[in-house]
């Protein structure tokens, strides 16, 4: 069976909205300001877009501060978002996620964890506040399982009750836009996905090429 195409399914549900009327909500989920940046540019012209950062994965609450201020001044910035939301830093929720997890490979069961966290804090969010699509800027990474994620957006949509809009941000060059973004906007650009797991993988493989 062929793999969906979620960039095209996303294209489609967006050529289907009303053409006059109210601007459908969408809650966006934004891991950083980097991976945020193209996603953004791509759903403004047909959403009004809240960004929603809940991200307790991260190192440290000194760079997940850091990420939340450079999405916050992206999103004022470029003003392709009408606010943005930043959750406080929770490490505990994550930690308590992935126990048992903490072993598994890059990719694995722990990253699946992770993500599912992430897009049920969202879901409930944007079921709560009456949003009419919520989704996640994760897809735009070339190292993010695409397919993982919409089928994880989907169930928990479902569940939560709010519709999951499909993505794959990378598709249509939207890296290589996040990349072009991110240098004209200055926002700083990690070089680890934010987990202490990724950072040591980081570091691995800075030792065996190094």
């Amino acid at each position: 069976m062929p793999r969906a195409n979620y960039d095209a399914l996303m294209q489609a549900l967006i050529d289907r909205l009303p053409k006059d009327g109210p601007r459908p909500k969408l809650l966006l989920h934004c891991c950083c300001a980097p991976c945020s940046t193209a996603a953004m540019e791509r759903l403004h012209q047909a959403f009004d877009i809240t960004v929603y950062y809940y991200n307790p994965n991260i190192d440290t609450a000194a760079e997940h501060d850091l990420r939340a201020r450079e999405l916050q001044d992206f999103t004022a910035r470029s003003g392709l978002a009408d606010e943005a939301v930043i959750l406080p830093y929770d490490p505990d929720a994550y930690l308590a996620a992935i126990r048992g997890l903490e072993q598994e490979p890059e990719g694995g069961a722990r990253c699946q964890r992770c993500f599912a966290l992430r897009l049920r804090q969202a879901a409930r969010y944007a079921a709560q506040h009456g949003y009419d699509y919520f989704t996640t800027t994760l897809t735009i990474s070339p190292l993010k399982n695409a397919a993982l994620l919409n089928a994880l957006g989907e169930q928990i949509g479902g569940e939560e009750g709010i519709p999951f809009l499909n993505s794959d941000f990378k598709k249509r060059g939207g890296y290589l836009r996040s990349t072009e973004l991110s240098h004209a906007y200055g926002i700083y650009r990690q070089d680890y996905c934010g987990c202490a797991f990724s950072k040591a993988a980081r570091d691995r493989r800075r030792e065996q090429t190094g």
